[in-house]
């Protein structure tokens, strides 16, 4: 309860540092007495903008303050657009735990020290950052491999902020005026989720084998791969990856890297997991890509840190790209009525207002270079939108959307005159040849055919099963007929009965009276 109390004391010292309650005041229904109590704090320095004031704040609070963060700047449909360019700035600046702690997990995890399992072990990280760090090791083998080891009382840390954030929202739902729409309760939900989630480092390992056995046969990704004996929920070891950060425009040059060709992979490489997939690395931000410079596998991308993916159902995929080749062919009507067909947008919703809206949000981006357009305003301008016509954001699509800002930021750095639409065209009109096409039968059928070969020599049993079944309801309906005209004549027979009795009985009555008057 006291480091609750402690933990408490240092978020509103930094709360009023960095003026986070004025940020809050502006949508809140907060009572007179204290905006004069914020008043009299002048001893604040509130010049800088509030967007760069809550960024730094939550930099001070710690890691699972920064990742609360990084998952707000996705959501544009929450935040005002200078607080969320902000918060997509966020990075996780951590400093590395004490190596003898990342040893003693390893031996705990893994029932050895590092130097009984590896031929050699490099007790300073790599790599740090909020959940976990990265060793470099070789294999008794000699094989060179990465060692990512899950920081200490991480657990027990997020559980506090968490519940501490749980209290704040509740607040928040209470106070403000759009509160109960935004649902903050449920927003810090998901993140608590989405942590615990990346707790457990064999989540991670296993979404890293599913992406590289989807890109097995790919000359465009490379996925490290997993030695599972090595793996445990707290500590994982993968292959070593060699390769140029990304981000590092001027080495990739350097180094002969055709920079048309990687934006051009890049946007493939998304649509390819996406929808040929339904399986998508969500956190494709520079510090986790690569870039190979190794002869044999030269200038293919490297995907890193998996702790965050995306699923799509057939539903959703089928959505996606009837909506994207939409937006295509600048066909908005058609956009319109996919929302309402699919129970997103409310049924009373007006197909030409919303039609209007939706033209007036993407017609501005076609025809021109990525470097003049912004798709996080467009998203922006496109949630907006969503809100005036009730449209839910669906939440299997909240990783997409964060996903399509990082392949626009890459596409910025690679090459300014990339055009995302003409790259992506394309291959979504292939994929959609694919799955309602003459290609598209045939690959189903070709999925399906291991079911049917099962189920063709079964078809005479199958056959003859129905036959008799037919047969015995027959045999059982003429049983039952016979059954009921049983009955019929019971029913018959009793009525008859019943009628001459009661006429038996009343004449007998009747021949009492009339003895009984005639002897009187």
């Amino acid at each position: 309860m006291l480091m609750k109390f402690l933990r408490l004391i240092k978020i509103l010292r930094v709360t009023f540092r960095y003026g986070i309650d004025e940020i809050a005041l502006s949508g809140l229904k907060i009572p007179r007495a204290l905006q004069l109590l914020e008043a009299v704090m002048f001893w604040r320095d509130l010049s800088a903008p509030r967007g760069e004031r809550l960024r730094k704040a939550l930099e001070e609070l710690g890691p699972i303050f920064v990742k609360f963060g990084q998952v707000l700047s996705t959501r544009r449909d929450l935040m005002p657009p200078d607080i969320a360019e902000e918060l997509s700035l966020l990075q996780d600046r951590v400093p590395s735990f004490d190596p003898d702690l990342a040893i003693a997990q390893i031996k705990k995890s893994l029932g050895a020290h590092p130097d009984e399992l590896f031929a050699s072990f490099e007790r300073q990280p790599v790599a740090s950052a909020s959940i976990a760090q990265v060793h470099f090791a070789t294999l008794k083998d000699g094989r060179e491999v990465a060692v990512k080891v899950l920081r200490p009382g991480m657990k027990d840390t997020i559980d506090k902020d968490i519940a501490l954030m749980q209290v704040a929202a509740g607040w928040l739902e209470t106070l403000w005026a759009d509160g109960k729409r935004l649902k903050p309760r449920e927003v810090v939900g998901e993140f608590d989720k989405y942590l615990h989630d990346e707790l457990d480092l064999m989540r991670e390992a296993a979404n890293a084998s599913q992406l590289r056995r989807n890109f097995a046969n790919s000359d465009l990704l490379l996925v490290p791969e997993m030695h599972w004996d090595y793996c445990s929920p707290s500590v994982i070891v993968m292959e070593r990856m060699h390769g140029i950060p990304i981000s590092q425009i001027e080495r990739l040059r350097e180094a002969g890297v055709d920079m048309g060709k990687l934006s051009r992979d890049g946007v493939t490489i998304f649509f390819t997991q996406v929808f040929r997939d339904g399986f998508f690395h969500a956190d494709m931000h520079p510090g986790n890509i690569l870039v190979s410079t190794r002869p044999e596998t030269f200038g293919r991308y490297i995907a890193l840190d998996f702790g965050i993916v995306g699923t799509l159902n057939d539903f959703d995929k089928d959505y996606l790209s009837q909506n994207f080749l939409a937006f295509f062919q600048r066909d908005y009507k058609r956009v319109a009525e996919a929302h309402i067909e699919s129970g997103w947008a409310p049924k009373d919703t007006r197909v030409d207002e919303l039609e209007a809206a939706v033209r007036a949000c993407c017609e501005p981006i076609f025809d021109r270079p990525l470097r003049d357009i912004s798709f996080g305003q467009v998203l922006l301008r496109l949630f907006q939108t969503s809100r005036r016509f009730n449209v839910e954001v669906q939440p299997q699509l909240v990783l997409l959307q964060k996903t399509l800002l990082n392949i626009e930021g890459l596409g910025r750095q690679l090459d300014p005159d990339l055009d995302l639409w003409k790259t992506a065209k394309p291959f979504l009109e292939r994929w959609m040849s694919e799955q309602v096409g003459w290609r598209g039968l045939k690959q189903k059928l070709a999925a399906e055919a291991p079911r049917y070969s099962h189920i063709f020599p079964q078809l005479p049993r199958l056959a003859h099963q129905a036959l008799t079944r037919l047969s015995e309801e027959k045999d059982d309906q003429k049983v039952l007929l016979a059954m009921l005209e049983e009955q019929r004549k019971t029913n018959l027979l009793l009525r008859t009965i019943i009628f001459f009795g009661a006429g038996l009985i009343s004449g007998l009555i009747i021949a009492q009276i009339l003895f009984r008057h005639y002897v009187h």
